[in-house]
């Protein structure tokens, strides 16, 4: 897929996190650069600003992405300078309105996406399930793969009303604490390569021995697990 080549790899943004890591752990290590760790690595907030940077760059949901990397940034300067105090009544009252807008957005989008039967009629899908899921339909003559995100939520995305496009398509695939099925034909010809930590995705097709599928349309599922799970289910 054209449009996935300008994404950051998950791999990549991975590695990168980590390498910046270790590099404040070598600084602190020197007493260069001194703070408490544990209190800011290992916080809600810095999971926040992860997750938001891997929405921005490698989705659709920039929108969102932006929302949450914000709010984990407002919540984390204290952490690391505890100078700043921030009033809880002016923090939520933030976190309300962020949420409250990209939720009446989101729905808008959604609604204006399906069908009268609430059925998603798209080639492309970009699925997110934040605290919350539920079940997807996809319709599509040129099916050509799209992003799922679920984090602490999860959600099924049935592929059985679409025609895999021509080619190699791809569907990207972010579990954080939540968990994605996908569905597809059972003569699709699919290829797993999801990178699992502290989880996993697991293959549960069948395939009907008679059917032979057809090897110049491929589907790629790729992506990260962490602490989540799914699983690729066929429909038969």
């Amino acid at each position: 897929m054209e449009e996935n080549k300008n994404k950051v790899d998950k791999r990549v943004m991975l590695g990168s996190i980590l390498i910046g890591l270790g590099g404040l752990f070598f600084l602190n290590s020197l007493d260069i650069f001194d703070f408490n760790f544990g209190r800011v690595i290992f916080s809600w907030p810095f999971f926040f600003i992860v997750i938001g940077m891997y929405l921005t760059l490698n989705t659709s949901r920039k929108m969102l992405g932006g929302i949450i990397a914000g709010l984990g940034f407002v919540f984390i300067l204290p952490r690391i300078f505890p100078s700043i105090d921030y009033d809880g009544s002016i923090v939520l009252a933030i976190f309300l309105i962020a949420f409250g807008s990209y939720i009446i957005l989101n729905q808008k989008k959604k609604t204006e996406e399906t069908d009268e039967l609430g059925q998603i009629n798209k080639d492309i899908i970009d699925d997110v399930a934040i605290f919350g899921g539920g079940t997807k339909i996809v319709n599509s003559d040129n099916f050509r793969g799209g992003n799922v995100t679920a984090v602490f939520g999860g959600s099924e995305i049935i592929l059985k009303g679409c025609k895999l496009s021509e080619g190699t398509s791809s569907i990207d695939i972010l579990a954080v604490f939540g968990g994605t099925t996908i569905v597809v034909p059972s003569d699709w010809n699919v290829v797993m390569n999801v990178t699992s930590i502290f989880g996993g995705f697991s293959n549960k097709s069948v395939k009907d021995p008679s059917m032979v599928a057809d090897q110049s349309k491929t589907l790629i599922i790729k992506g990260l697990v962490v602490f989540g799970g799914g699983e690729l289910k066929t429909y038969l």
